[in-house]
């Protein structure tokens, strides 16, 4: 039963964790309005810091509950399988909060309504998106997403470990997930202020990410990732 229970707990994180990534989206793309949860309005000093606060929360939550040492000491309180869906089940829950909370802004810094360059630079925001989910395919977006885990425990067997391969995109890019969003939330024919502070604050959270994130890879992987860092490139593509 309790096997189950987690099988069901990382279909829940999964569902959850799609969720809030498809609200981001839905906002930058203007389907859904910034702030869905709140119908506060407030001075735009006040919604600046607000939005600030938001965005910090939300990148340091994400940045503390991926480091190796924090999943260490977090298995000790949950069960293993379940450590990778509980992380996609916080993300989900505060991207939606993120954009749920959001605070406008007056003004715009681009605005491009209609035409042909409009056209094109949706198109590209599409291709950022797509470009995100094929890269976790590329890898293993089940294992990504924690259904893997919670699927070997629940079949009571051994989870395989993945390999360190290079393909697809990754044999230029080391970290094209990254590159998706980078793409995704920049390349947009509306930028307004109130999206801005969410593209920057996005991009300050990959750059400072990254840095920890690649230092824990070459400690895993050693003298392989070295050799592959140095063949790739970090966000754009090496050939």
């Amino acid at each position: 039963m309790s096997k189950l229970i987690i099988f069901l707990y990382g279909v829940l994180s999964y569902l959850l964790g799609v969720l809030g990534l498809l609200c981001i989206i839905a906002v930058l793309a203007r389907v859904m309005p910034w702030g869905f949860l709140s119908d506060v309005r407030t001075e735009n000093s006040v919604a600046i810091v607000l939005n600030v606060i938001l965005v910090l929360v939300w990148g340091v939550i994400h940045s503390i509950m991926a480091r190796p040492s924090f999943k260490a000491w977090f298995t000790k309180i949950v069960p293993e399988a379940a450590e990778r869906s509980t992380y996609v089940l916080v993300a989900g829950i505060t991207s939606i909060a993120l954009t749920g909370y959001w605070q406008n802004i007056d003004g715009y810094l681009w605005q491009i309504e209609s035409g042909t360059l409009s056209t094109i630079l949706w198109g590209i925001f599409g291709f950022g998106w797509v470009f995100l989910l094929a890269s976790t395919f590329a890898i293993n977006h089940f294992d990504l997403f924690g259904l893997r885990q919670v699927f070997y425990n629940l079949k009571n067997q051994p989870r395989p470990p993945l390999n360190f391969v290079k393909r697809a995109m990754y044999a230029y890019i080391r970290h094209p997930i990254q590159t998706g969003v980078l793409i995704g939330v920049w390349v947009t024919p509306i930028m307004s202020m109130t999206q801005v502070i969410l593209s920057i604050g996005f991009t300050i959270y990959i750059i400072v990410g990254l840095r920890y994130e690649e230092r824990d890879l070459i400690a895993e992987h050693g003298e392989s990732y070295i050799k592959y860092k140095s063949e790739t490139g970090m966000v754009l593509p090496k050939f």
